[in-house]
């Protein structure tokens, strides 16, 4: 290594700046009077320099199309934090539906609790989305011993209800997704059970229409089926309460209505039982003893 002396140091540090100036004017210069010059000189800088580009975007355009090592270690990095979060989720929804478990048993064991006869289903492969009368239907294929008898009967997926077959045939059945604009079915609202009427609008959201007066739906609150009119049976999950733009609530479906594949279609006995609403009225000897 060469070393050099202070004041031979201070010299070249004093005429750096003026040498760059220099040269950045004579370049300029020289593209003024050349301009075929500057265009070779600049051809020449790339196709030097073109190996280092590209020795140096290989790792970053396989990092941007998710390909080699690191874009491996990244994206299994990040499912792995994704799934550590989704078991804790579930985790937490297990303890929650074990303690209902045991609640619900403790609850029959108490009030000698005669459950009702087991609905009879089938599953079939939803096969075609139809127009024609309904907006919003689909065709349900099933086995020919399964096709009678049908009608009526309640479509579901793996997360909640979806629809009622209103046509059956000898292999198929049509059902009336809970989103045509002729859809109507009678629901509970959240732990209170107060009533009110779901109806399609051929959107995403069925609307909520006669509720309690004074008792609006509660955001976020579950919305059940209702034995009301004996169309449904009662407490089956169809949804959540959500508000919309224009502040008026509709039912978030739990059923993945835009991507149904296969549906249950369960035929229920024509008597149910109906949910007993919990009362939120005060007691009658409360409200005498205030009174005098």
């Amino acid at each position: 290594m060469i070393r050099l002396s202070i004041p031979l140091r201070q010299i070249l540090s004093r005429l750096t700046l003026p040498f760059m100036l220099m040269l950045s004017l004579g370049f300029v210069l020289i593209g003024r009077a050349d301009q075929n010059f500057t265009d070779h000189l600049r051809s020449g800088l790339d196709d030097i320099l073109a190996p280092a580009y590209m020795l140096v975007s290989r790792p970053i355009v396989a990092a941007e199309n998710g390909t080699g090592a690191l874009a491996r270690l990244l994206s299994l990095d990040s499912e792995n934090a994704a799934l550590r979060r989704e078991n804790a989720r579930l985790r937490q929804w297990q303890e929650v539906a074990m303690a209902l478990e045991a609640q619900n048993k403790a609850l029959k064991s108490a009030l000698n609790y005669t459950p009702p006869a087991a609905p009879r289903f089938t599953t079939g492969e939803v096969v075609a989305d139809l127009g024609g009368v309904y907006a919003r239907s689909v065709l349900v294929l099933v086995s020919p011993a399964a096709a009678h008898g049908l009608t009526g009967a309640i479509a579901m997926d793996g997360r909640g209800v979806a629809g009622r077959v209103v046509a059956a045939g000898g292999r198929s059945a049509r059902v009336l997704l809970i989103t045509d604009l002729n859809s109507r079915v009678p629901v509970a609202l959240g732990a209170s059970g107060a009533p009110a009427l779901m109806a399609g609008t051929n959107g995403p959201d069925p609307a909520l229409l006669y509720w309690r007066p004074g008792h609006p739906p509660v955001e976020g609150e579950m919305v059940l089926t209702s034995a009301a009119g004996g169309a449904f049976p009662p407490g089956l999950p169809v949804g959540v309460v959500h508000y919309n733009a224009q502040h008026d609530p509709v039912v978030l479906p739990l059923a993945d209505l835009d991507s149904l594949r296969v549906l249950r279609l369960f035929s229920y006995p024509d008597e149910q039982p109906a949910l007993t609403p919990i009362s939120h009225s005060r007691p009658a000897h409360a409200h005498h003893a205030r009174s005098r």
